[in-house]
């Protein structure tokens, strides 16, 4: 028995990879799985020394403010002001999140009536069309193509589409196709959301996992984009906490408060004394992060490369630890749930269908980065023997 809006939602796409996987393991096989975005990493020491610090203070024991505790909130502006040069009120233009899929999550509800459009990339992370279809929006497919960056052609979108949005989302660097973005592109954007009287919720959750000396742009660094757009960040790809469940939103007043407001009639704040080991996260040397994108940018090079030469079409990004994929030529289906079903069943090795991201990830797969470095090596030479 369910909803009627839960019956219009497709399963969500790790959930179902989850299910064969285990199924699989089952069956005594050796998985090695690349298709969840999840580091295999530990967290650095400072930070689990850091929560644990704080675990012992009476004060955390109790309900943390629904915006945050001050002191993360204070972190935030402070990292933004010091990393990408943008002043924010810790009061107003920080929120709190427990994890930044909530936060995304919750943008249809408080900030689009029923009818209204939402503006989504596609492919893009499941959530913003999931979240847009619960909250009885209408969902627009932005195609994001190889022969344009996968980037947005913006405009591409329809006079009467546009009559009828409220929110644009955007990610960059992007997941699932590890496309990066220039200032221009972000200023294109900007632009757009004045135009149209649209928000623009930028995902940046993978703004540090970042190589080769390239630096991804925040959207607030643009002028004027404080007027219209919020940026959601996330602490379990930059430092390894996934399961620690903690990101924030940083940006326009007007559309956090409407959020926030949101949030506190559903949910409580972030668990108080990891709120305070992610301040000290935020606020202390990135060393840690530099270590983790160099193990990734290992495991891209290896991974590329292993790719390549069994004659896979496969570009090399400088940003997140994915790497997006046309199915190859010589594969028998460019169906990519039947192409991923079939390399599962037959190696071991689990990737992720681009459809299941939209519409126009049909034809690509996913490669996640987080598995041991030998764990990807030994599943190139599976890959390689798959035909």
């Amino acid at each position: 028995m369910q909803s009627q809006r839960l019956s219009r939602l497709p399963p969500y796409l790790f959930d179902d990879i989850d299910k064969k996987r285990r199924a699989l393991a089952a069956k005594g096989v050796d998985i090695i799985d690349l298709s969840v975005g999840d580091p295999d990493i530990p967290t650095p020491q400072h930070i689990i020394d850091a929560v644990c610090k704080a675990a012992s203070k009476p004060r955390f024991h109790r309900y943390p403010p629904y915006s945050g505790i001050k002191e993360f909130r204070e972190a935030v502006s402070e990292y933004m002001a010091h990393g990408r040069k943008v002043k924010l009120s810790s009061e107003t233009e920080v929120l709190t999140l427990i994890g930044s899929k909530e936060g995304i999550a919750h943008v249809p509800f408080a900030l689009a009536n029923p009818g209204d459009v939402i503006l989504v990339p596609s492919p893009g992370y499941p959530v913003y069309s999931s979240s847009s279809v619960l909250a009885g929006c209408v969902p627009y497919e932005m195609p994001l193509k190889k022969e344009n960056a996968f980037l947005p052609d913006l405009n591409a979108i329809p006079k009467n589409i546009l009559r009828k949005a409220k929110v644009i989302f955007i990610s960059y660097p992007n997941n699932p196709t590890a496309s990066t973005a220039t200032y221009d592109f972000f200023e294109e954007v900007v632009a757009f959301a004045h135009r149209h009287n649209l928000i623009v919720c930028h995902d940046a959750a993978y703004l540090e996992i970042t190589y080769n000396g390239y630096r991804a742009p925040s959207i607030l660094e643009i002028n004027g984009a404080i007027d219209v757009a919020i940026e959601f960040h996330s602490l379990s790809k930059t430092f390894n906490m996934t399961g620690w469940r903690l990101g924030f939103a940083v940006g326009n007043i007007s559309a956090l408060a409407a959020i926030g407001k949101f949030k506190t009639n559903l949910d409580s704040s972030a668990t108080a004394f990891v709120q305070e080991a992610g301040a000290v996260a935020l606020t202390g040397n990135f060393d840690c992060v530099k270590k983790t994108c160099a193990i990734f940018r290992e495991r891209r090079d290896i991974m590329v490369k292993g790719l390549a030469a069994s004659g896979w079409d496969v570009i090399a990004s400088n940003a997140t630890f994915y790497i997006w994929a046309e199915i190859p030529k010589f594969a028998k289906t460019t169906d990519s749930r039947k192409f991923a079903v079939d390399v599962m069943e037959k190696t071991g090795v689990i990737i992720t269908p681009g459809v299941g991201f939209g519409a126009y990830g049909e034809g690509y797969v996913r490669f996640s980065l987080t598995a041991p470095t030998e764990r990807i090596k030994k599943a190139i030479d599976r890959l390689k023997s798959y035909y």
